[in-house]
């Protein structure tokens, strides 16, 4: 009997259980997505700040859902590897709908915010726990919720202790992995092993390289805006070579 090959949720919960740490470029339009995908990643992730960026708006919300999710939906039928979607706190958007309009644009996991996106204050944990048990609840096992903390980001008095509260309350809830955005490298293996599920670190220009950030504990590594940051400098500087009469099309 031919056994069926695992769809892109269960290929994407598996790339977290590897070795070596899984390492997520964090992608922005369909052209990123088959450049990394070409270049041998088994997953991608999008940046919701990037995607901001190419479509015209400024991060934290701003971007219309329909775009963003339509976004979503280009960059995973552009490629054959898993697709996780950072969708902010969800637009507003109930439970429910983040679910449906994930699963229609074809993504195998999402990141979702702990943080208010109106006042830039973390949500109590209890609320975004329930808010979460909701959207777990909904994909019923068919995407793979990637907890943001922001802990660190905005500065609690105690982020270590506040974050491993949060994501034992979020591991409870049905979270499939965490994001401590900001944590240094040396609380990821504190925070995985005190909550239980893998761990997303942050890779930032001059800090520890994915293969480091996995020896610290790290299960899987993004990076945010940076790679498209690194692209629309490199586009800038052909911009100003070719304004100068210096480059050739």
């Amino acid at each position: 009997m031919t056994v069926p090959a695992p769809g892109p949720v269960e290929a994407f919960r598996a790339l977290h259980r590897a070795p070596e740490p899984l390492v997520l470029p964090n992608v922005w339009d369909a052209v990123s997505a088959r450049a990394f995908a070409g270049a041998g990643f088994p997953a991608l992730a999008t940046s919701s700040s990037a995607v901001a960026a190419a479509l015209g708006y400024a991060d934290g919300e701003t971007t219309p859902a329909d775009e963003m999710f339509a976004a979503v939906a280009r960059i995973a039928r552009s490629v054959d590897v898993p697709v996780t979607a950072d969708v902010e706190r969800g637009y507003g958007l109930a439970p429910a709908e983040i679910v449906r309009r994930l699963l229609e644009a074809g993504a195998a996991g999402c990141n979702l915010e702990d943080s208010d996106p109106a006042t830039r204050e973390p949500v109590g944990p209890e609320r975004q726990a329930e808010w979460l048990a909701e959207v777990c609840a909904e994909a019923d096992g068919r995407l793979l919720v990637n907890a943001r903390i922001d802990t660190y980001l905005r500065g609690a008095p105690d982020p270590l202790a506040a974050a491993v509260e949060r994501g034992r309350l979020y591991a409870a809830a049905g979270a499939g992995c965490l994001y401590p955005i900001c944590a240094p490298p040396e609380h990821l293996s504190v925070l995985a092993s005190e909550t239980g599920l893998p761990v997303n670190a942050l890779c930032v220009p001059g800090g520890p390289s994915p293969a480091e950030l996995g020896a610290l504990g790290a299960a899987r590594v993004t990076f945010g805006g940076s790679l498209h940051a690194r692209s629309a400098a490199a586009l800038a500087r052909t911009a100003a070579e070719l304004r100068a009469g210096r480059g050739c099309l």
